[in-house]
């Protein structure tokens, strides 16, 4: 799949996201990449990545001063690996999306996984 096409069905399984959660989502993007860094470890089998300041770490003075924005990343190649058809890739995409927000909101690994994903 062309990344225009990547990143349409992204938005689209971001737009079908609960309101509740796009609503609190703040200074937050969403990228494609190909693969993670070269330099990562996991490379191959990573399909995204949260990085910034989770939600619950973020003290008083969070945004009184310029803030870049939180980045959530995912990486394109190491999900169209896991799919085997486009209905499984937007499966891939939302449940990728969903594990890095939970990140964003301060959910650690395991309680992400406790709520299955």
């Amino acid at each position: 799949m062309d990344r225009a096409a990547f990143e349409q069905v992204l938005e689209e399984e971001y737009s079908n996201l609960p309101l509740m959660f796009r609503e609190t989502l703040e200074n937050i993007r969403i990228v494609v990449e190909d693969l993670p860094p070269a330099s990562r470890k996991g490379r191959r089998s990573l399909l995204g990545e949260y990085h910034g300041i989770p939600l619950t770490r973020r003290g008083a003075d969070y945004g009184m001063y310029p803030v870049i924005p939180d980045t959530i990343t995912l990486y394109q190649l190491n999900l169209e690996d896991l799919a085997a058809h486009e209905g499984d890739l937007r499966q891939h995409i939302r449940e990728t999306l969903i594990h890095e927000i939970g990140h964003y909101f301060g959910m650690s690994e395991a309680e992400i996984r406790r709520a299955g994903y």
